[in-house]
């Protein structure tokens, strides 16, 4: 029996030793730089006050923040399909889909992301997209459904970015969500397999049917901790000028000077988030610990 976790006499004294030890560090890093702590000026750049609204809204540290959500959240949906499907290629009896399957997962693995994101920009955004006319189509559209767009995906004008930022950050993902769905595929037994074929099942069926139902609890949590990966991956795209968490950090502090106070509370952001995200999967875990015992 799995013996539970307890919180001891060393973990009380421990926890207030580290946070004097964060606290000595921040004053000598201020007296030996000669920094001025402004803490004050920090809440002014999550929300502001807006008269015509009636209320707080989101200033530019939040609306990166905001972004960064909707970029993580859009780009695992592609990125879940393309893994999936270059999974299947990769276990698949055929050849060639082995082939594609296989080039697909090396070739993007072994590429800087910063590189890939890069490619994309030039060559995705300057000339697909931009053919394609997708900014002046939103444009187009009744301001209502400019404003919906705006806050689930992104606003007109950074709509061909945002897509670009998408694509090169699912199409990243998408490598490493095909790993987990494969090992997850290969880690049922090969006698599930070849019982359903006995079966009468066609190959489609039985991946369908008897396969992939028994391989998914043992995906769903790793593909969970790979979207926590994704949000700290869309950091990236801030080279491009998506104007997500870091990016909007780097233009506050270049105009505030505040460089220590942005980005801890940058850093806090991001922690916040993923920690939550990284709690609640670990809920998902035990539920299906609980679930399969």
């Amino acid at each position: 029996m799995e013996k539970k976790a307890r919180f001891t006499i060393i973990d009380a004294a421990l926890i207030p030793l580290l946070g004097a030890g964060c606290l000595w560090l921040s004053l000598r890093a201020g007296e030996g730089l000669g920094y001025r702590w402004n803490w004050q000026a920090i809440p002014g750049y999550l929300f502001s006050f807006d008269g015509q609204a009636g209320g707080f809204v989101p200033n530019l540290i939040m609306q990166g923040f905001l972004t960064t959500l909707k970029l993580s959240f859009w780009a695992m949906i592609p990125a879940t399909l393309l893994g999936l499907v270059m999974a299947l290629f990769r276990t698949s009896p055929r050849l060639f889909r082995r082939m594609v399957g296989r080039s697909y997962v090396e070739l993007v693995r072994n590429l800087p992301p910063l590189v890939l994101v890069f490619i994309f920009y030039y060559f995705i955004s300057d000339r697909i997209l931009a053919s394609l006319g997708l900014e002046g189509w939103v444009r187009g559209l009744p301001p209502g459904i400019q404003g919906v767009v705006g806050a689930v995906y992104a606003p007109p004008e950074q709509f061909s970015l945002f897509t670009t930022a998408l694509l090169a950050l699912a199409l990243y993902e998408g490598a490493y969500i095909a790993e987990i769905i494969r090992a997850g595929i290969l880690s049922v037994g090969k006698g599930q397999r070849e019982a359903a074929l006995a079966l009468g099942l066609s190959r489609r069926s039985a991946v369908r049917h008897v396969i992939f139902p028994q391989a998914l609890p043992r995906i769903l949590p790793p593909l969970a901790g790979q979207l926590v990966s994704t949000i700290k991956d869309s950091a990236i795209v801030s080279v491009i000028s998506i104007q997500e968490l870091t990016f909007q950090g780097m233009e506050v502090m270049s105009a505030t000077y505040l460089t220590f106070e942005i980005w801890i509370t940058v850093a806090a952001l991001y922690f916040i988030l993923t920690f939550s995200l990284s709690f609640l999967i670990g809920r998902f875990e035990a539920a299906l610990s609980r679930k399969g015992a």
